[in-house]
């Protein structure tokens, strides 16, 4: 073999695949290794998807002594729906484990303001890995120019999340996100392209949707980035290659669409809305339990 030949070295489709399904397992949340960092960190206000008020920092009255939640069998019938769809994507065992070595702020108070901080700035970072990698199986090629800046931004991040606490909450996330998004815009934009065949769908960013009537709309290749979709009617919507980055769907009506190579849907969107056994999902997400069985 020619010295210059690294074809050999080159991971192939397989292994690349494979470092994608692995990156998919550790962006789960593993409330074993985390003290219920979600539970107290963020605030949240009386509505539709939290019972009560709750200041940040402040434990939820339904958190018991083993960091377990007493009610999570019961999130939605209790008024806790933002509860039920909430993922941290590990950010909570990254700073548990990681950042503050296993040490919790329960056996040593002055750990709380920092680890809730820092668990803030985490849960960014690990929504941005989250996308990268879903970017990255994409099945793009591996000589293409975007796969590369993919997994440079991605590595990037990586280490942004390795950050000691103090570094950690001076990061300028909000800079680094911007030159990630403009790279998943970009792969967005090549994908519903290449997917739709002809010309990409309606560009609908940061569209206000609320409760409208889409009922068997055709959103094909549709750009929906942070759309606001708040209990809109989707029934038996085309949502393929449509772009959902972001999108709000919370009570959203998902019964009968197809959603099976929307980019970029995450559990979080399908736990928030409302669904049923026909609609088409993407392979890697679960059908929602709360879903209508029929209809």
């Amino acid at each position: 073999m020619p010295m210059n030949d690294l074809s050999h070295h080159a991971p192939g489709p397989q292994a690349t695949a494979s470092r994608e399904i692995q990156r998919r397992l550790e962006l789960r949340a593993d409330c074993t290794r985390c003290f219920a960092l979600c539970c107290v960190a963020p605030a949240f206000s009386a509505s539709a998807d939290f019972a009560i008020d709750k200041a940040a920092g402040q434990p939820c009255p339904n958190l018991g002594a083993d960091f377990r939640c007493s009610i999570h069998d019961r999130l939605r019938p209790r008024g806790f729906r933002g509860c039920a769809a909430f993922d941290c994507l590990g950010a909570g065992q990254k700073v548990a484990q990681v950042t503050f070595s296993g040490r919790d702020w329960r056996a040593d108070p002055k750990l709380a303001a920092p680890m809730f901080a820092a668990f803030a700035v985490m849960r960014q970072l690990h929504e941005l890995l989250w996308y990268l990698n879903e970017a990255l199986a994409l099945a793009l090629s591996p000589a293409d120019s975007l796969r590369a800046e993919l997994d440079e931004a991605l590595a990037a991040t990586e280490r942004m999340t390795n950050s000691g606490s103090d570094e950690l909450v001076k990061l300028d996330v909000d800079a680094h996100r911007q030159r990630a998004n403009a790279v998943l815009l970009r792969v967005s934009e090549y994908v519903r392209e290449r997917g739709r065949g002809v010309h990409r769908g309606p560009d609908l960013r940061g569209a206000d949707l609320t409760g409208k009537d889409l009922k068997g709309t055709d959103m094909t290749g549709a750009c929906l980035r942070g759309a606001l979709l708040i209990g809109a009617d989707l029934r038996a919507v085309d949502l393929s290659y449509a772009d959902l980055t972001g999108a709000d769907l919370r009570g959203a009506d998902l019964s009968g669409a197809n959603l099976e190579t929307s980019l970029f849907t995450s559990q979080p969107q399908l736990d928030s809305a409302k669904g049923n056994s026909t609609a088409k999902l993407p392979p890697r997400l679960s059908r929602p339990s709360h879903w209508a069985t029929a209809g």
